[in-house]
C-alpha cells in the first residue's frame, strides 16, 4: 500500500490571504485524518506565507497520525524541528520568489550541511526525507547523508505525463521513477514521491516499484471544494491504491522488473 500524506499548506495559503483565523489548517488534518490520510505534512517557510508557527505546534498536539515537517535546512528550522520533535522531516531547497518548491535539493553543492543536520535529527529519533530529483545519481548522494528516505520530485513527471497521449511514451516516464525507486530500495532508503501529483496522474505510482508514500496537498485541497476533504482524501487513496485504476495492469509484473541502472 502507497501511504498518502496530506499537505495542508494551500488551507493555510486562504487564510493568510484574508489575514483572518479560518480556515484552520490544523481542523483540515483533522478531517484528512478522519478521511483517511496516513500522515500529515507541512512546509514552514522562512517568510511564514503559509503555515505560521503556531500551526506546527498545535498540529503536533491534535493529529493522532504522523507529522511531516518540511523545513530549509537552515539554523532557524533545524532548532525549532528539534523542540517539536515530529515523526518526520523533510528537508526542502526554498527559495522567497518561487510560488512551490521547484526542483530537488543541491546534494552535491550541501552534502556536507545535509549529512550533518540529518544525523542530528536523527539522532533525537526524528526521520528524515531529502527532497531530490527522481535519478539514480541523487539517490546515490543521498546515501551519503543516511538518510532514512527521499522524496522524488514528481513536477516534471507530472507535466510530462499529463501533456502526453502516447502510452508508451507515459510509460518512458514512468520507468525514470522506476529506476530511482530501485536505486533507493537497493541503498535500504524508503521512496516517497510529491509535487505536482492530481487525481488523473497519481495512478501512475500503482507501477513504481518501492513506491511506499505519496505527498499530495493542492489537488486534494482542490478538490476538497467542490467534495469535501473527507472525501477528496479517500479518492486520492484509492487512486494510489485501487486496483481499478492502475493504469497498464496487464503490464504490472514486467514492468516492476525494471533495473535501477542502465
Amino acid at each position: 500500500m502507497i501511504r498518502l500524506g496530506v499537505n495542508i499548506d494551500h488551507v493555510a495559503t486562504v487564510r493568510q490571504a484574508r489575514g483572518e483565523r479560518y480556515p484552520d489548517p490544523v481542523q483540515a488534518a483533522v478531517m484528512a485524518e478522519l478521511g483517511g490520510a496516513d500522515n500529515i505534512t507541512c512546509h514552514l517557510r522562512e517568510d511564514r506565507r503559509h503555515i505560521q508557527d503556531r500551526d506546527v505546534w498545535v498540529l503536533k498536539d491534535t493529529i493522532k497520525i504522523p507529522l511531516n515537517f518540511e523545513m530549509a535546512c537552515t539554523k532557524e528550522m533545524l532548532a525549532i524541528a528539534k523542540k517539536l520533535k515530529p515523526h518526520a522531516v523533510t528537508l526542502v531547497p526554498e527559495k522567497r520568489e518561487e510560488r512551490t518548491t521547484e526542483g530537488g535539493l543541491d546534494l552535491k553543492k550541501n552534502l556536507k550541511a545535509l549529512t550533518a543536520v540529518t544525523g542530528e535529527l536523527q539522532d533525537l529519533g526524528i526521520a528524515v526525507s531529502l527532497f531530490i530529483e527522481p535519478s539514480v545519481a541523487a539517490v546515490e548522494l543521498a546515501a551519503k547523508t543516511k538518510a532514512k528516505a527521499v522524496e522524488f520530485h514528481t513536477g516534471f513527471f507530472c507535466h510530462r505525463v499529463d501533456e502526453m497521449t502516447l502510452t508508451a511514451d507515459k510509460v518512458k516516464l514512468v520507468e525514470t521513477l522506476t529506476k530511482a525507486s530501485t536505486a533507493a530500495h537497493q541503498n535500504d532508503i524508503q521512496s516517497h514521491f510529491g509535487h505536482g501529483l492530481h487525481y488523473g496522474n497519481a495512478s501512475w505510482l500503482q507501477l513504481v516499484p518501492f513506491a511506499e508514500e505519496a505527498n499530495i496537498g493542492h489537488a486534494i485541497i482542490g478538490r476538497a471544494i467542490f467534495s469535501g476533504l473527507e472525501r477528496a482524501v479517500r479518492d486520492m487513496r484509492d487512486c494510489l491504491n485501487d486496483s481499478r485504476f492502475m493504469p497498464l495492469p496487464s503490464m504490472g509484473v514486467s514492468f516492476k522488473a525494471t533495473k535501477a541502472k542502465g
